[in-house]
């Protein structure tokens, strides 16, 4: 910033590079509507007040500018698209920045998956900030691609781009104070980093000791009364609003004049489907506003809070010397979907919500697109199983959560343990894909409501092992053999024939093609799970990916066998 020049300019001793006049300003510090004129030089707000030199004039008459958004917290992996792409989709959605965890591609690849997310996120009209993936693998329960230490998240830790420590899964690992979790708090605080949480349903004294860690958020609240605790004792809540996981309208009663300036707006995990045709955070803002939160606060929670958080000072609202990143709008109610235009860095980038920048995507390395080994054909005898108790614990998969319920069922000798799925009893397998060895492990789940066929993928939280749910052995076989020779991605099959797929070939986890065409095969395979197998689910995908994270209650399955989340712990398929 030339301090100087934006000095002059704000004083009108030299004209400005663009004057917007007449606007209605949404004023995310003072809580008002103002009206005025706004000034902007090398970037950045010179001034709002009234003016009149400038170079180039827009008059809005009486329209809106309002600060653009900041996603403070999402995995780019899980949109499934390459930083440039993301950058093309949300752009003209008026979102130009986001904070984000790499620990997908951690998972897979390790600090250079961190580091090749940094690369590829260069030179873009678009803020891209990262946050040191913490919990790699995220227990000790599963196979990852790698294992990040303390050690090794050090020398990145002095990136301008890099702004915390990320999301801290392992919560028993702060409780009991596990080595290498207390290792990277330190490193954290040393180097006076924030330090995100995730704890969901952690609290009373086993919160407080969590929270003695230094750790200032969570993302994971399902309840209001779980987030009026958490920010009574000092956390950030964020309130998510992803393609499955959707809390935000749960927790909107809990926000006030008091407790907003502690709230952040996020999306967390979003597919290209629900980012091009729903909408990015101006979806989220749209239905906080609808709900009856304040314009103002809606934005404040989707703007300058996450800035301030980050201690990504000067950014996120229209004031002096701040970062010339806003938006146009007709109104702040339906037109909260379609700005007319979006403003990064003081230029235009979409107009009509159509982007009018070129962005270029920067070439992958070999090495990243190869990562699935499976070095044999599974077959249906890979996933036979023989019931050794006469009840046998089911997942139950909950709607619009990523949490489960753990069920114990009766196995009777006739049925044996096999899918049912006129009772909505299906398989579920991991595959580990790392070593090239195929060893998985199987259990059975709920919520799918699948009549046919098999479902598999690549994206599996945390740690991406091969996942598969099914009505029958051969279609699972079939399913994870052919999602091999795709390097990753999304698939369905039926009666040994592919009905639809999406290619993931980098790390497993994102699409190199267009958000357009990746959003395209995504809606086409959707639409054959759910007209040719019968899928209760808008996104099964979403949700199977969850179904291996063990570190979200209450019963989840890696490639080590069936985890009970409240006891962190590997359990039996069945029991007596």
């Amino acid at each position: 910033m030339d301090y100087e020049r934006l000095i002059r300019v704000a004083r009108g001793e030299e004209p400005a590079d663009l004057l917007i006049k007449n606007a209605q300003i949404v004023n995310v510090l003072s809580g008002k509507i103002e009206s005025g004129d706004v000034i902007i030089a090398d970037g950045y707000f010179a001034g709002v007040g009234s003016y009149t030199n400038a170079g180039r004039v827009i008059d809005l008459k009486g329209k809106y500018i309002a600060p653009t958004y900041m996603d403070a917290h999402i995995h780019i992996e899980s949109t499934m698209l390459t930083p440039a792409e993301f950058a093309r989709a949300v752009l003209p959605k008026g979102t130009t920045s986001t904070v984000s965890d790499p620990h997908e591609i951690a998972n897979v690849f390790g600090i250079r998956g961190i580091e090749l997310m940094l690369k590829l996120s260069e030179s873009l009209p678009f803020d891209f900030y990262f946050t040191l993936s913490s919990c790699v693998p995220a227990t000790h329960m599963e196979t990852s691609g790698a294992k990040i230490t303390a050690e090794d998240l050090e020398r990145l830790t002095l990136n301008p781009r890099i702004v915390a420590l990320a999301e801290l899964m392992n919560f028993p690992g702060v409780i009991f104070h596990d080595r290498e979790v207390m290792a990277k708090l330190k490193l954290a605080h040393e180097r006076k980093m924030i330090v995100d949480g995730h704890s969901p349903g952690l609290l009373g004294n086993d919160l407080n000791a969590y929270l003695c860690g230094g750790i200032l958020s969570d993302h994971e609240c399902t309840s209001v009364e779980e987030a009026r605790e958490k920010l009574k004792k000092g956390m950030w809540i964020f309130l998510r609003e992803g393609t499955t996981e959707k809390n935000l309208l749960e927790l909107l009663p809990l926000v006030n004049d008091f407790t907003m300036s502690r709230m952040c707006i996020v999306s967390d995990d979003k597919d290209p489907v629900d980012i091009l045709e729903v909408g990015h955070l101006n979806a989220s803002v749209h239905l906080a506003v609808r709900n009856g939160i304040s314009p103002t606060t809606a934005f404040r929670m989707a703007s300058l809070n996450p800035a301030s958080y980050y201690r990504l000072y000067f950014r996120g609202a229209i004031a002096p010397g701040y970062k010339a990143d806003f938006q146009f709008l007709h109104n702040l109610e339906e037109d909260l979907l379609k700005p007319l235009a979006v403003f990064k860095d003081g230029k235009m980038v979409a107009e009509n919500s159509e982007l009018i920048v070129p962005i270029s995507s920067p070439t992958i390395p070999e090495w990243a697109i190869r990562s699935v080994n499976l070095n044999r054909q599974l077959s249906a005898d890979d996933f036979k199983v023989q019931p050794s108790g006469s009840k046998m614990r089911v997942i139950n998969v909950i709607l619009g959560q990523i949490f489960t319920k753990g069920e114990v069922i009766e196995v009777d000798g006739m049925r044996k343990a096999v899918p049912d799925p006129t009772e909505d009893i299906l398989k579920l397998a991991v595959v580990e894909r790392y070593s090239g060895q195929g060893k998985l492990s199987v259990g059975f789940v709920k919520g799918f409501g699948l009549k046919s066929g098999a479902l598999a993928s690549s994206v599996a939280h945390d740690s991406h092992n091969l996942i598969c749910v099914g009505t029958n052995d051969n279609d699972m076989a079939y399913a994870i053999n052919q999602l091999a020779r795709l390097n990753g991605g999304l698939i369905a099959v039926n009666d040994g024939s592919i009905i639809g797929a999406v290619p993931l070939p980098l790390a497993g986890l994102m699409s190199v093609e267009s958000a357009t065409e990746t959003a395209r095969k995504l809606t086409l395979l959707l639409r054959a799970v759910k007209e040719k197998l019968s899928s209760s689910l808008d996104n099964p995908f979403m949700s199977l990916s969850f179904l291996a994270l063990p570190v979200i209650p209450e019963l989840k399955l890696t490639d080590k066998g069936l985890v009970d989340v409240n006891k962190f712990e590997i359990v039996s398929l069945f029991e007596s």
